[in-house]
């Protein structure tokens, strides 16, 4: 969302950044470089929409006034920029999937500073910022967590308790308190920095498989289940640590992500089949 209250997404297999109008229903398709394939973006104070180039080894700023967009070009070994979240001064951390590469990007000179997990294809994906503004990384590649420390770019990793987990997106909440999802193993975990402490649930369905997640500013967490088709949707209590809901999304497919709008309460997703997707708690 936008300061206009305007929902952007990414067409990542059709090349293009999308705009969403609620109150008109109104779509426009903005042109990226060939190739481009965006996977994620996020939208500043200013409006800017920043996105992911994730076949050609870029992050690029567009402005939507004018269409036009500013490249700023990845260093050598970062080939596919991934997801990208803020900071506190409004610069860029990002993962690299498959170049195995977490990465801060100056937004105000273009630098772009580059480092590297202990762990061999840990496949850095999910990414947030906690309250010490340092980046924490779903290693999607192995069964860890991972931080970053700002002034030396040294990675922290973070073993989860099962072997076989593969955390892939996570949330952090005003604890700092990390929750994730292990996308192979169907839970819901939490840990606790402070106290280094895990705490894992299943998810109540057959064969689960978690993957978008936004955490809303009542404390619960909204899980999107893509182990069937149609993708279910459960609502994790942070608090009572119970799941309090479950919806099926009419419009199937796959769940990526999410975004929370703290706005009016409702959080957004875009779905494989085509469809963005709103999603209005009932309370």
């Amino acid at each position: 969302m936008d300061t206009k209250e305007r929902v952007w997404f990414c067409g990542q297999a059709g090349n293009y950044i999308g705009r969403f109008i609620p109150t008109d229903q109104n779509f426009k398709q903005y042109e990226v470089p060939a190739g481009t394939h965006p996977h994620n973006l996020i939208v500043d104070q200013r409006d800017q929409v920043w996105y992911a180039g994730n076949r050609n080894a870029h992050i690029g700023r567009l402005d939507p006034e004018t269409g036009k967009i500013h490249q700023y070009p990845m260093p050598k070994g970062v080939d596919d920029p991934h997801t990208l979240v803020f900071n506190r001064e409004g610069n860029i951390w990002f993962t690299a999937q498959q170049s195995n590469r977490i990465g801060f990007l100056n937004v105000s000179n273009g630098e772009v500073k580059v480092a590297t997990p202990q762990t061999a294809d840990a496949r850095p994906y999910g990414i947030k910022i906690d309250k010490q503004d340092r980046p924490w990384i779903a290693l999607f590649g192995t069964n860890k967590l991972a931080w970053v420390d700002p002034k030396t770019m040294i990675v922290t990793e973070v073993t989860l308790p099962r072997s076989n987990a593969r955390p892939r997106r996570l949330e952090i909440d005003p604890f700092d308190n990390i929750w994730y999802v292990d996308y192979p193993g169907g839970y819901l975990g939490r840990y606790k920095p402070e106290i280094k402490e895990f705490k894992e649930w299943k998810l109540p369905s057959e064969s689960p498989r978690p993957y978008g997640t936004a955490l809303d500013n009542k404390g619960r967490l909204w899980v999107a289940d893509t182990g069937s088709i149609p993708n279910t949707i459960f609502a994790f209590d942070t608090k009572t640590e119970k799941f309090v809901s479950q919806t099926t999304v009419p419009s199937g497919g796959n769940i990526r992500y999410m975004y929370f709008d703290n706005k009016n309460g409702s959080f957004w997703f875009g779905v494989d089949t085509g469809f963005l997707d709103q999603g209005i708690p009932k309370n």
